[in-house]
């Protein structure tokens, strides 16, 4: 105890017992305790302890009570290392795909939630589906669950639970944009509103078998938005109207080769259609009506030798290719280097019988000792589709890695949709495959990482900002989780890659950024898995498929700067549109333009740009669960940085009342009590003074105005107001009941 108090600031002292696979007979254990409590009590007059059980919550008041001034600590433990060989940066990437699904899980939560909240009438399963998907995306939130850290059998019970709640979400989503298309006549033709879970690899039944379809396109954003499309079509052309028979742009395309050619997709189709869907509402939907037309023209393919070099773009950048790789990025004339190949490190398989001789696993992440990591792409193929709306490269560069290279004319980023696997270990090698992007930027060391989607961490290669640090592991030992975004800059140049999943990154490299996309591995870490992460499907090694959206330009970019533009960006990549498909061949155009309801938003105005709509849902009692989010940090940007007011009645216009609450939504916000500490330093108090900010229950619309500051999220209650109007409508109603009841009644006798 008395090693302990050294380190200690206050004389109340922490004793913590538990343990992964320890202490799990617990009634021995508490006995043991209750012993060890009360001798330790008996000698109190020998060694001034006084030993009790407590609880996290009585600690901290303790604390607080002490009147000690504190240090403060803005940065974290990452990677963080249990012993000198094993950095926990392995699950940063574990298990991609469950990863991945994760997110679409979250996605389509956020459609079903806006969807079941603006149904003109509620059904009575809503509240059990949306509770089902709610509770699965819980569970996958735990530490053994997208972290990949779990066994095979639980991951695909994972993966099973979630699907079967997204089928049940489905329910909600059929009935609300029914009740909004059809508008209450319940003598039009309803539609499914299907959901292609597997557009990734281009499989949709509805579009590759349909002559006529519709495509309702989903926005759960509280902004405007344009955004591309795709899905697959047999080999023909197809022509896109909007309700008003406006023709949408739209491109026919072929299919990458790798992608056409998965032995599991149940798909004969080799093209997709790219539709350029403009202006979807906020928090809303429109739709499209897709005509097949005769055989499809041909599509111009470039198939240059491998020395070639090669340009795509639009009118804000240039990329340029070399021997079938991206070789450099010319900005407003400016040519600047930009590569991106694909490598492997070799993990470290070895018996975990002493620390220098850890296993790379599920938890770790360790290069096999005094190697490096291997070059996949010496010898790429390539072909060029040009097109009115989008150029691509499409690049193979093995049996197992292929990756397509996209920039959309209206887009200001390069889309990489890459695919890894199935990873070859028939050599006994163990792979861990990283994407590797390389520029000219002098960034000294020096990267940034997000902080789960948030704030950006400043990382320096080889150092802790709070801490000295010895490092064994060069590699591991910078490696970080990337959840959103990682970026590299210097006086002059800005290099954000942001990403569709969690992944583990770094920069270990000036100038260079890298993100470990896909593992095979050959033994267990023994960190408690008692499995390799040798992941399998239909009979081989697991394939991954992915997108990074890659933005460089120039820091002398005034309002938006480069990095407000990514945070915006960041937020379409992770809230994007949300197609539905159905079958239309027995309707015509004209049938569907004229009888339905095409488009529609559920929100009065649009948030300002830099404000996000982080919750909107189902509450309890007729009531709605909302959360604003200021996306922006302090610095990013002049003008985006900046507190942000709007009038909240705008939003969402009507008879309510907004209430606001904790960010769990679980105390009235002038019930909030926070301990105040001392700190040293001036560093800005997060502990802020909340009733100074908080909204009281209003009636009166034009008052209902709220602030938010860079990085702040409110949360709110949004009632229906029980006025005296809306109670004389519901008596009126019951008076209106009883008189017919009587005139019924007097007819009939």
């Amino acid at each position: 105890m008395q090693d302990y108090k050294k380190v200690y600031r206050s004389n109340n002292v922490m004793l913590t017992m538990g343990g992964d696979f320890t202490f799990q007979i617990a009634e021995a254990y508490f006995k043991n305790l209750d012993k060890l409590i009360k001798h330790t009590n008996e000698r109190q007059s020998q060694y001034n302890i006084n030993a009790f059980y407590s609880t996290p919550g009585c600690y901290l008041k303790a604390l607080h009570d002490s009147n000690i001034e504190w240090p403060t600590k803005t940065d974290d433990y990452f990677p963080y290392a249990s012993d000198p060989h094993s950095y926990w940066a392995g699950y940063y990437t574990s298990r991609a795909t469950l990863k991945k699904f994760e997110r679409m899980g979250n996605h389509f939560l956020q459609v079903c939630k806006q969807l079941s909240s603006i149904a003109e009438v509620e059904e009575s399963f809503y509240e059990e589906n949306l509770n089902s998907l709610r509770g699965i995306m819980g569970v996958m939130q735990h530490h053994d669950a997208v972290t990949g850290t779990e066994k095979q059998n639980v991951t695909n019970d994972y993966s099973r639970a979630l699907h079967a709640s997204i089928v049940k979400c489905e329910m909600n989503t059929k009935s609300a944009l029914n009740q909004l298309t059809m508008e209450a006549d319940s003598s039009k033709r309803a539609f499914n509103f299907n959901s292609c879970l597997q557009l990734n690899i281009s499989s949709c039944d509805v579009t590759e078998s349909s002559q006529r379809f519709v495509v309702t396109v989903y926005n759960p954003m509280a902004h405007s938005t344009s955004q591309y499309i795709r899905f697959p079509v047999p080999n023909y052309n197809y022509e896109v109207r909007d309700s008003s028979n406006k023709l949408i742009k739209s491109q026919f395309l072929p299919l990458p080769t790798p992608v056409a050619n998965l032995h599991y997709r149940v798909s004969t189709t080799t093209n997709e259609l790219v539709v350029y869907a403009e202006d979807i509402p906020a928090v809303g939907y429109k739709s499209f009506f897709v005509t097949r037309l005769g055989t499809a023209d041909p599509v111009n393919i470039e198939t240059p030798d491998g020395s070639a070099t090669v340009t795509i773009g639009n009118e804000d950048f240039l990329v340029t290719f070399v021997d079938g790789l991206l070789s450099t990025v010319s900005i407003d004339g400016d040519s600047r280097k930009l590569s991106q190949n694909f490598y492997y490190y070799t993990g470290a398989t070895m018996n975990n019988q002493i620390f220098a001789n850890r296993t790379s696993g599920a938890y770790i992440f360790r290069p096999s000792p005094n190697t490096t990591e291997t070059i996949i792409g010496t010898d790429v193929q390539i072909k060029i589709v040009r097109s009115d709306l989008v150029d691509e490269v499409h690049q193979i560069f093995s049996d197992w890695i292929s990756q397509v290279i996209r920039i959309y004319k209206t887009e200001r980023h390069i889309e990489f949709e890459w695919m890894v696997g199935p990873i070859d270990t028939s050599d006994n090698i163990a792979k861990e495959i990283i994407s590797r992007f390389t520029t000219d930027i002098e960034s000294d060391s020096v990267f940034y990482t997000d902080s789960n989607g948030r704030d950006m961490m400043r990382r320096k290669r080889g150092e802790r900002e709070t801490w000295e640090v010895e490092m064994l592991e060069q590699i591991s030992g910078n490696y970080y989780p990337i959840t959103t975004r990682i970026a590299i800059e210097d006086e002059n140049y800005r290099l954000a890659v942001l990403t569709d999943r969690a992944e583990g990154g770094s920069s270990l490299i000036d100038g260079t950024v890298e993100l470990m996309l896909h593992r095979r591995l050959l033994r267990d870490d023994t960190f408690g898995v008692d499995e390799a992460l040798n992941e399998t499907a239909y009979g081989q090694g697991l394939i991954v498929r992915g997108k990074h959206w890659v933005h460089f330009g120039k820091l002398t970019t005034q309002s938006p700067t480069l990095k407000a533009r990514e945070r915006l960006l960041q937020n379409q990549f992770l809230m994007p549109v949300w197609p539905f498909f159905d079958d239309v061949d027995t309707m015509s155009f004209s049938d569907w333009s004229s009888q339905y309801t095409h488009t529609h938003s559920a929100i009065g105005t649009e948030l300002p740009e830099n404000i996000f709509l982080m919750s909107f849902e189902p509450w309890k009692d007729k009531s709605f669960l909302i959360r604003f989010e200021h996306i922006m940090e302090r610095d990013d940007d002049p003008l985006h940085s900046l507190s942000v007011s709007f009038n909240v009645s705008h939003i969402f216009p009507g008879n309510f009342t907004f209430t606001e609450v904790s960010l769990g939504a679980n105390q009235w916000i002038e019930d909030v009590s926070r301990l105040r500490f001392k700190h040293e330093g001036s560093v800005r108090s997060t502990d802020k003074k909340v009733k100074e900010q908080q909204m009281d229950r209003q009636t009166d619309s034009s008052e209902l105005v709220i602030t938010l500051n860079p990085m702040e999220i409110r949360t709110f209650i949004m009632s229906p107001i029980q006025s005296s109007g809306g109670r004389t409508n519901s008596l009126m109603t019951i008076v209106a009941v009883i008189s017919l009841l009587i005139i019924y009644l007097q007819n009939k006798s």
